[in-house]
């Protein structure tokens, strides 16, 4: 067999994924090899992200001041207002599994491995509302499909903060 790639055959074989349509094989090969995948991967921010900012924007034109990922508040909100014990989380609909959103879809390999890392992080989430809220916070999440509505997040925003007068 021809070598696909630099690496040689064997990267090959990782490389390539079988897919049956209408009873045939076909063959689709992943443009990356696994470490160039893992390197993509592991660009994901997890800080300063697009719906982040977006929220941090409208919040700022709305006259609050807030903290970003305080190390002393239990499992490290997005935006954390500290004399009102209110906390933001701005979750990304992928990673946290929003429900009913499009953009919650599972990967088609490695579906088990998948499953159980989004289940992890649900579970997670979970615990750290539970956590916040027995520590007498109160907890917003703002979905990542959901800050790219500025008249929903400023209502939903001014709602859970009060206004600012």
């Amino acid at each position: 067999m021809a070598s696909l790639g630099s690496q040689g055959p064997r990267a090959d074989r990782e490389r390539i994924r079988y897919y049956v349509i209408l009873g045939f094989s076909m063959r689709q090969r992943d443009p990356l090899t696994r470490l160039e995948r893992s390197r993509q991967m592991g660009l994901v921010k997890c800080k300063d992200t697009r719906p982040e900012i977006a929220v941090r924007k409208m919040l700022w034109a709305l006259g609050y001041r807030y903290r970003l990922h305080p190390n002393d508040v239990p499992g490290r909100p997005d935006i954390v207002f500290k004399a009102l014990r209110k906390a933001i989380f701005v979750h990304g609909c992928f990673w946290h599994r929003h429900v009913g959103c499009l953009r919650t879809r599972t990967p088609k390999t490695r579906v088990r491995f998948w499953s159980k890392k989004f289940e992890e992080n649900v579970a997670r989430d979970k615990s750290t509302r539970a956590r916040l809220a027995r520590s007498g916070w109160r907890v917003l999440v703002i979905w990542e499909c959901m800050s790219e509505k500025s008249t929903w997040l400023q209502a939903k925003l001014t709602t859970f903060l009060g206004e600012r007068s």
